[in-house]
């Protein structure tokens, strides 16, 4: 019997047969597994070959500089997230030094949107943004601040105090389902749309808009408006919003406060926390005193008036003879004494 294994042919006995044929499929298997260990060389090779050209390719860009890091400290246009942003930061100084030296540019940012935060809307909006506007009234005398929804009507005597002009100072009010003005619930989407067309308006210089259920969505309108059309804005929110998104740059909350800061005796009635601005994070809150200083001067001359810090004379003490007193019997020491007295 003739078997074709594929190398030979031969006649054997089976027996024979089945020896060859198992000798000659080890002999198959030996040659695969040399070609698979060739070929896995192989790649090895190919693989540290690109490897090597890789790192050559990379590294040799960098291979003339030393320092990257000094070399990037040196940029205008670098900034770093330890410092305050102050690059292409346009700003309106507060009228408070000690919040201007706490804030990018030293001063609130012109073209974007600055987040107040507060438990009672109408309680410290005037006292932390009437000096900035003032100012922003001084230089241009025929630009208009628009006030959107605020909480109450604007006291004019007051805010005269402040340096405000009142002649230039429109109050927008939208309508609740009452159809009355100020009462009831807020129309929100008509006071976003009445904000931003104050923003869109030439002759405005400042928006303040008070805003308790605006959400992100609708304050990043507000904020391209701003940024597009170069105006000064802030919005005034409930204090939960704190936890909430918003693309404001600066944020900030504000809270009543009465007391004399340590080492200068200066009096402050308003506490300040930056929680969000371009730079670190601010650990304490800034403490200002935003009182007018005929109002200020006026309450010290009150107290005053209250609490009069006058220095009495002190009499001396008149002197006394010991020796009739101790003449007397002493009768809460002796009863035989107090009994004949």
């Amino acid at each position: 019997m003739n078997l074709q294994t594929g190398f030979n042919f031969m006649p054997a006995s089976r027996q024979n047969l089945k020896t060859i044929a198992l000798k000659q499929l080890a002999n198959v298997q030996t040659r695969e597994l040399q070609t698979q260990k060739i070929h896995a060389k192989y790649c090895i090779n190919i693989q540290l070959i690109n490897f090597a050209i890789r790192s050559a390719l990379y590294t040799s860009p960098y291979q003339n500089i030393e320092k990257p890091s000094a070399q990037l400290g040196q940029l205008d246009h670098v900034w770093r997230a330890c410092e305050l942003g102050t690059a292409g930061v346009q700003t309106v100084k507060t009228g408070y030094k000690a919040l201007d030296n706490v804030l990018p540019g030293k001063g609130w940012p012109c073209g974007a949107m600055t987040d107040v935060l507060q438990a009672q809307p109408g309680l410290h909006e005037w006292g932390l943004v009437a000096p900035s506007l003032a100012a922003l009234q001084l230089a241009s005398p025929s630009a208009w601040v628009a006030l959107v929804g605020a909480p109450h009507c604007p006291f004019g005597p007051a805010l005269g105090a402040r340096q405000l002009n009142m002649q230039r100072l429109i109050n927008i009010n939208a309508a609740t389902k009452n159809n009355d003005p100020g009462k009831g619930p807020s129309n929100g989407p008509a006071l976003l749309w009445a904000t931003q067309e104050a923003l869109q308006c030439a002759d405005v210089a400042a928006v303040l808009a008070w805003l308790p259920d605006a959400r992100s969505a609708h304050l990043r309108r507000l904020q391209i408006a701003a940024l597009t059309h170069h105006k000064l804005l802030f919005v005034f929110r409930p204090l939960h919003a704190q936890h909430e998104s918003s693309p404001a740059p600066l944020r900030l909350t504000v809270a009543g406060a009465a007391g004399v800061t340590a080492g200068s005796d200066t009096p402050f009635n308003l506490q300040i926390h930056v929680f969000k601005r371009r730079g670190p994070l601010l650990a304490l809150p800034v403490m200002i005193d935003t009182r007018p200083p005929r109002l200020a001067a006026l309450l010290a001359a009150s107290r005053e008036r209250i609490h009069p810090h006058v220095l009495l004379p002190v009499s001396r003490p008149e002197q006394v003879d010991m020796s009739v007193i101790l003449r007397k019997p002493l009768h809460a020491l002796d009863r035989t004494a107090s009994l004949q007295s």
